[in-house]
């Protein structure tokens, strides 16, 4: 019970730090790589159960052509150093393209979602946690989902919380995993909402 208690409470903390970052740490994701398009339509399996209302069960069909139909942009990303951002960027555009959706840059304006996240780290001797928080937006402006989480990893640069950059420590598959875990869970609430 109080490790949970503790938990919520650094997340609360990491997410108000975060909020208060400088602007040298937002990563616009279009400066990596120009946004990709995807023609290709790959078959998502939604993870959502059927909804709660007397609607028919989503079939993988109706799940892949509402993906299909997405067209999501990644705003700055807020928290992470560029180093590990980076990574989580590329794996994102990646991941987006194997389940049919298509990434959008900041003047598009077709945008049907818009993808805000909010990363911090906590460490704890040689290992760092991230904390990150996704919240969706319709191109309106109006917060439709939340994705959060946690990715605990060895840390890959014993040095990093001697030296007060915990972001130094986060190795790119760690990013990596978040950002595949994030792009299947926004397929799974897309997909959910057929109907």
């Amino acid at each position: 019970m109080r490790r949970s208690h503790v938990t919520t409470v650094s997340l609360l903390v990491a997410l108000a730090l975060a909020a208060c970052t400088n602007a040298k740490d937002v990563l616009e994701p279009s400066a990596i790589t120009p946004p990709a398009t995807s023609t290709q339509t790959l078959p998502a399996t939604s993870t959502a159960g059927a909804p709660a209302t007397t609607a028919a069960p989503v079939t993988s069909a109706q799940s892949a052509a509402i993906l299909s139909k997405t067209r999501l942009q990644i705003a700055p990303i807020v928290g992470a150093s560029v180093e590990a951002a980076t990574p989580l960027t590329a794996e994102l555009q990646t991941r987006a393209r194997q389940r049919g959706i298509t990434l959008a840059g900041s003047a598009d304006q077709t945008v049907t979602h818009v993808l805000k996240g909010y990363f911090s780290t906590m460490s704890e001797g040689a290992d760092t946690t991230v904390i990150y928080v996704w919240d969706v937006y319709d191109p309106a402006g109006n917060r439709l989902h939340r994705i959060n989480g946690q990715q605990k990893a060895p840390s890959v640069n014993s040095d990093a919380s001697a030296g007060g950059d915990s972001w130094k420590g986060v190795s790119p598959a760690t990013m990596q995993t978040i950002a595949d875990q994030t792009i299947d869970q926004f397929a799974a609430w897309l997909g959910g909402k057929a109907g």
